[in-house]
């Protein structure tokens, strides 16, 4: 038996930008379904909002994501979460960190660490925070 888990990322609005920018990144297939395409339209506003999505990667890369409707409270709030990417080498996590870097507020710049090759943090321009980091052999 195995188990996996899937980070899923919740949003007002972006999600739909957030997973293209996380393929652009990462590569992958994107799926999105709307809340008009599954007939769940709440507002007609947020009709063409992201009920459902993810970017799936060969590499195994995998993230969801979806638009909280209005009508749901939902708050970024601070710290809840990191998502964590561990690469295999400097350079695979250097690509990464410049895909995600754009707009991102910097918590720790992307450098070599006492416990790996390198380590980084930041805030993407979602608000959705990033550990990157490199494996390191124990």
């Amino acid at each position: 038996m195995t188990i996996s888990t899937t980070t899923h990322l919740n949003f007002r609005g972006d999600a739909r930008a957030a997973l293209e920018l996380y393929r652009e990144v990462f590569g992958g297939e994107l799926t999105v379904v709307s809340y008009r395409d599954a007939h769940a339209v709440q507002d007609p506003a947020e009709a063409d909002q992201v009920m459902w999505g993810q970017v799936v990667s060969a590499d195994g890369f995998r993230v969801m994501a979806y638009d909280v409707p209005a009508a749901t409270a939902w708050d970024r709030g601070r710290n809840a979460f990191y998502v964590s990417v561990r690469g295999s080498s400097v350079e695979e996590v250097t690509a990464y960190w410049k895909g995600l870097a754009d707009g991102a507020t910097i918590r720790q710049e992307l450098a070599p660490s006492g416990w790996a090759a390198a380590y980084g943090m930041l805030e993407d321009r979602f608000g959705v925070v990033w550990v990157l980091d490199v494996l390191t052999a124990p």
